[in-house]
Formats: C-alpha cells, structure tokens, sequence
C-alpha cells in the first residue's frame, strides 16, 4: 500500500516544501526511512522515501551527482533533506541534478523532526491498508450475493467499484464477454488484450500509465475465460478480492451445464407423474438443505388469503430471498402461498417482503426453527398460525399459539363447543334457575390449577364458600373433578364457550 509524495507535501505541519525533481511529484511511497549512508543501495528495494541531513554529503558536485544517482537507480521515491544541520539549506547542486533526473527532492524545516515524517508516512500506509480489508470485507459478501441473483456483471461492478478499475471478462480468444463499465471503447479492450499474455495463469503488464492485471478463470483443468482489471497497480489485499471473484465466475461460468441437468431430472420426474409411474422422493429431498440456515435449520411460511394478493406477497418474498443471498423454495396454490425460509435469516426476510406489500387481505404464520427433515411438520405449524392469524395483521409465530392452539383450530373448537353444548348446559340452566354462580366458580376453580385459595381470591368469594359451589357444579355436571383429563375438557370448553 502506497502513498502519494503529493499528500506527504500536502500535510500543512510537516511544512515540507518541494525544491526539485518536480517531474517525478506523482511518484508514491511505501516507506519513510532516515539514513546517512553514501550508498544505500544494497538495503533499498525502491519505493522510499529517504530522509537525510547530507552529513556525508560530498563536496564536490560531482560526488552529490552519483549520490542522486545511485538513489534514483534505486527507484526510491523521492528524498527529504534535512535543512539547517548539516546544511542551512538544500545544496544548489542537489536541486539541479534532481531536476535532470525528476527526483522528487523535498526540503524538511530544521524545527520538524524526521520521526514525524516517518511517523506520517506510516499511520497513512496503516489507514489505507485498513480502508482496503474494510472495503474488500464489504465487497465479498456483495459479490456472493451477486453470484446468486443477477450473475456475472454484477460481480464485476462490485470489483470494478471496489477496485475504483475498469473490469473485463473476456473469452479464451481475448473477445470482451462482459465488462465494468458496461460499454468498453474497442480499441481500448484490444489494447488490454495486447498487453497480456492468455496463455499465462495470470500476470500483470504496463498499457501507459495504467496496470493490466489478469487471471485465467479455471473448472477444473479447462480455462473458460479471463478476467482483467485496469488501473492501479493491486496491493496484497486487492489481489485476494480479485481471487474471490474469480472463483464466484467460476461458479456462475457452470452454472448453465448444472441448470441443464436439474431441468433434465425435473423433467424426467414430471413425465413420470403424468404416466402414472411412481417418483422417487430422493432428489427433492436433497434439495432441501439448500434452504436451510449454518445449523441446517429451516423455518416455514404459510401466507392466505386474496388470491392476487398472494401473488403479490409471493413475489416479493423471492425477491427478499434471493437479496438476502439465499435460493427460493416457495409454493403457489391458489390463494395460498407456502415458502421454506433458512430459520436465522427467515424472520429478517419475511419483514422486509411483507412490509412493502398491502396484507389488508392476507393472513399470515410462520412456523418454529426445525430440521429439514422436519419439512412437513414445520409446514403443518405454519398453516395452523397462519388460519389462527387476523386477516391484514402481524406475521403469526406459531409459537404465540402455545395455550391457545386447540382453540384457534377450527376442528378443536367444533369438538369443544359440542362438549360444551353437552356438558355446560346443564350447569348454565341450574345458574339461571337458582341464581347461583356454579359456572364461574367453576371456571376460578380450572383455571388456578385446583388451589382453592387462588380460586377463592379470582371468585372475590370465602374459599369454603368457592368449595361448596364447586362440588355442587360437580353434582350437577355429574363428573369426578378429581380426574385431571376431565378437569382438562371441562377447562378447554369453558374457553371455548366464551370466546
């Protein structure tokens, strides 16, 4: 990771003031270092900013010309002298040999030390190495997502936007198949072809002042293309996020044969439907797991209701779906629409769809986190919250259903009302004819579990006076209260009486 000598300049209190070699400004450094040494070369590797006090500076001007000159044909970046130590100011025989050779040649006041130059130099190179794993860690979740919904251009946009590069995949024969920008001036792609070699793995070459990076796109053995970036020389970083998005064009490169061979087996599976014969569930059921979140856990989502409306709920839960990076397992029936959703992510997915649509005319429920070989039973759970929810409400977790499910259930509260009809009738007309209270004390009696003294508080009544009207309802109901399954029916069709 580099830095401009123009942003080191640019610092108003390092007060640094170029004085020579200004045709090399636009050089970069990626290292600040203080030496006096006379020939430094053997410990360059280019690239530096060299700071120095010329305190072994030559006298003569032919001996600060070969001192220039062993920097510049170490292809350092530039060189900072320190004014008013060894020399009050940068010698006129530095500037001009630093002019002929566009050697940045910079001067550093007397009062800023060189430890606040590499200091500078150093924090710099540490924010723009930060900046670019902040960047390439924002990049790589977007490209897989990419991979999954709208394919291979989108995957070089976010490169090429990352990069701040433009972006070709080509094909082995170097034609552009899809770039960043989309429209690519031709002789621009052909000159980018030029400069590379496709029969290299990958590799790296000069087109002006820019940089062609290239690596070859392999499956397997068998190159099915390149993908070239121009700009900027890539740090390490960057070429990690190029890897990334070679391997997911990889992916999206072989997508096509393993389409083709999934349409095959559905087809061959539809066919056997329509000829009657017998289909193996196998191959569905390994799909499954392509639904499911890291733990292997899926959630499922029933949404009823108007038919159009339905259609529009579907739709948008794809598009959720497949946003959120996922594959879309879902089912339209009608008026009825049936999703499997990864159980961590499902809840996320689901809000973000149903909020965008109007559900007036939906119901909607959601089943608990189960195992995708729980598939029916999660599916079973949905649609009984989502016959339980209100019409143009909230999703309906199945799990608020705990203590009230049997009566959100159309056949339970048909069978409990029946029990009531039987059961509670007689104890109503004994209250009407007597003017007795059996019935709530009854119901204060179910409810607190059997404790008379709870009972007693719930019915506003003495315990002893609560007690004698629940063995007289006992008598009048003709049942044994202390049997817990019939306290358990008699509790359930009270609720269901009353509700």
């Amino acid at each position: 990771m580099n830095v401009a000598l123009t942003w080191v300049l640019a610092q108003p209190d390092l007060r640094l003031r170029l004085v020579g070699g200004r045709g090399g400004v636009a050089r970069e450094t990626r290292l600040a270092l203080v030496t006096e040494l006379m020939d430094p070369n053997e410990w360059l590797s280019g690239g530096e900013l060299v700071l120095t006090t010329g305190i072994q500076l030559p006298d003569t001007a032919e001996g600060k010309r070969a001192y220039l000159r062993r920097l510049n044909d170490s292809h350092v970046a530039g060189v900072g002298f320190g004014a008013g130590v060894t020399y009050d100011e940068v010698p006129a025989d530095l500037i001009t040999v630093a002019d002929e050779l566009d050697l940045p040649l910079i001067e550093v006041p007397r009062q800023i030390p060189f430890a606040a130059v590499v200091e500078r130099v150093s924090t710099r190179i540490a924010e723009l190495q930060y900046g670019a794993v902040l960047r390439a860690s924002r990049a790589q979740p977007r490209m897989t997502r990419a991979v999954l919904t709208e394919g291979a251009h989108a995957i070089l946009a976010e490169l090429g936007q990352s990069l701040e590069s433009t972006v070709l995949l080509l094909d082995n024969g170097g034609a552009v198949i899809d770039s960043h920008p989309r429209v690519i001036d031709p002789e621009f792609a052909s000159a980018v072809v030029g400069a590379m070699s496709l029969r290299a793995a990958a590799g790296s070459a000069s087109l002006g002042n820019l940089t062609v990076t290239h690596q070859q796109i392999q499956v397997g053995r068998r190159v099915r293309g390149h993908l070239v970036v121009v700009g900027a020389p890539l740090g390490n970083i960057d070429q990690v996020l190029l890897g990334h998005a070679n391997s997911l064009l990889a992916l999206d490169l072989t997508l096509p044969n393993r389409l083709r061979n999934t349409q095959r087996d559905l087809n061959a599976q539809a066919l056997a439907l329509l000829l009657g014969e017998r289909v193996d569930l196998t191959q569905a059921r390994q799909l499954m797991p392509g639904a499911a979140d890291s733990r292997g856990e899926i959630r499922a989502l029933v949404v009823t209701g108007d038919e159009r409306a339905v259609e529009r709920a579907a739709a948008a839960i794809e598009r959720a779906t497949a946003k959120a990076g996922f594959p879309v397992f879902r089912y339209l029936s009608g008026s009825r629409l049936t999703v499997v959703l990864p159980a961590a992510e499902g809840e996320s997915i689901v809000d973000s769809a149903i909020s965008r649509i109007d559900r007036r005319t939906l119901r909607a429920g959601m089943s608990a986190a189960h195992r995708t070989s729980r598939l029916q039973t999660a599916v079973d759970n949905a649609n009984l919250a989502a016959s339980s929810a209100e019409m143009g409400g909230e999703v309906l977790e199945f799990t608020s259903l705990v203590g009230s499910a049997l009566l959100s259930n159309k056949a339970s509260r048909d069978v409990l009302n029946a029990v009531a009809d039987t059961l509670l009738t007689a104890l109503r007309l004994y209250d009407d004819e007597n003017g007795s209270e059996l019935l709530p004390a009854l119901r204060a009696f179910l409810e607190s579990n059997g404790h008379w003294e709870a009972a007693a508080a719930a019915a506003s009544v003495h315990r002893h006076t609560l007690r004698k009207r629940v063995e007289l309802a006992q008598d009048v109901l003709g049942v044994d209260l202390d049997i817990a399954r019939v306290r358990a029916e008699l509790l359930l069709a009270i609720l269901a009486s009353s509700s």
